[in-house]
């Protein structure tokens, strides 16, 4: 690392924390030369390769925007939709994968707004698979009665699903 003062070729690490969210690294450091200080940045790159073959970083922000449109007149809040942001992007980098596909952020967006919105996810999905028919809704209609979000295991749950209508909510 470059001490952005002198330009000396070296720095040493003074001290390293991470950031709140967990996904990158700050670092305090010195030059040996100058003996001044600076902090650096590090995160771990995660690419999104497009249809097109264009590669560019991968954005939560985009993420949450796709999927704001989906929910779009649904009881989602924002925090809702940040969180699930949050899950989808530790789902994608613990693949260990620097380069993901579109289709592979495609299929980590699923899962948690299944969980969040069923009417939200099948909007999503309609998109993302291509649904051209009645009987393409139909059939995921049939899938999410088959396997209700409750029993997808994880649990993080949160989110609209099919309530049953003696239900009661745990206080």
């Amino acid at each position: 690392m470059h001490c952005p003062f002198c330009r000396h070729p070296d720095s040493r690490v003074v001290d390293s924390r991470t950031t709140d969210d967990g996904t990158a690294i700050r670092r305090r450091r010195q030059c040996p030369e100058c003996s001044r200080r600076f902090t650096t940045v590090e995160t771990a790159s995660l690419m999104v390769i497009k249809r097109s073959g264009v590669t560019e970083p991968f954005s939560r922000t985009k993420v949450i925007t796709g999927v704001r449109k989906a929910c779009q007149g649904r009881p989602v809040t924002e925090d809702a939709l940040a969180q699930l942001g949050q899950r989808v992007e530790e789902q994608l980098r613990a693949t260990g994968s620097a380069e993901l596909s579109t289709h592979d952020v495609g299929l980590a967006i699923l899962g948690p707004l299944r969980e969040l919105d069923l009417v939200a996810y099948l909007r999503f999905a309609s998109v993302y698979r291509a649904f051209d028919s009645l009987e393409d809704f139909e059939a995921a209609i049939a899938e999410l009665r088959e396997r209700p979000p409750a029993e997808d295991g994880d649990g993080a749950g949160g989110g609209a699903e099919a309530p049953e209508p003696a239900a009661t909510a745990a206080g």
